[in-house]
């Protein structure tokens, strides 16, 4: 019988890793428990020796690369350091990590004397990205682009029969838990950081499994083999 694989995360990344899951076998369920709605705000670079998005949804939020496309670009992982590129910015460093990660790329390829950092981010961050660079000298300003807007009420597949109940932020493992985490003892709750396995612990799960490193590829391998 197929693993039942509930996706959390919003689309249209939902939709890609849905394919991701299928490709191993398993049927995807596409549930998401956030939406992203995209914020007017200040996107002039002008003087900035680096931009940080922490997501792709920083990109997407992101209008027009063409201004900035020569600007320096660091990216928490992989595929935000993808989608970047896909956007036309043409010097992009990824951290392939978390935000530790991100933090300790910063200090080696940048100098705080070289003027601020931009963080392009959504209205909910992991960890205190603005604040450990500070602590390292940097002037950083933090542009809210996008607002994570919780569902309600509980997606109808999030009741259905399920094995697996898959989590990309703390933000989606805390709206489940909001809604009342229906059947998470009998559930896998798949986690890509510890930062997320935390939010949903606040529930009994049948099993928690972390990803070893925060990537999907890492996410799905530890929770459908392969």
């Amino acid at each position: 019988m197929m693993l039942r694989v509930a996706i959390t995360r919003a689309e249209p990344e939902a939709s890609r890793t849905a394919a991701r899951v299928r490709a191993r076998g398993a049927e995807a369920i596409v549930a998401p428990l956030i939406a992203i709605v995209p914020c007017g705000y200040d996107t002039n670079t002008e003087g900035a020796q680096a931009i940080i998005f922490t997501s792709t949804n920083g990109v997407r939020a992101f209008p027009d690369a063409r201004g900035a496309r020569d600007r320096l670009v660091l990216t928490v992982g992989d595929a935000t350091a993808e989608a970047a590129r896909e956007a036309g910015f043409s010097d992009v460093r990824s951290a392939d990590g978390d935000v530790n990660a991100l933090v300790a790329l910063a200090k080696r390829e940048l100098d705080p004397a070289r003027g601020k950092l931009i963080h392009i981010a959504g209205d909910h961050v992991a960890g205190d990205l603005g604040g450990e660079l500070r602590a390292a000298g940097f002037s950083v300003e933090r542009r809210l682009a996008y607002a994570s807007v919780a569902a309600a009420p509980l997606p109808a597949a999030l009741n259905g029969p399920l094995d697996i109940v898959l989590f990309h932020s703390p933000r989606a493992a805390q709206r489940f838990i909001e809604l009342g985490a229906p059947n998470a003892a009998n559930l896998v709750a798949g986690c890509m950081s510890a930062a997320i396995a935390d939010a949903a612990g606040k529930v009994s799960w049948k099993r928690i499994i972390t990803a070893p490193r925060p990537r999907e590829d890492d996410l799905l391998a530890a929770t459908l083999g392969g």
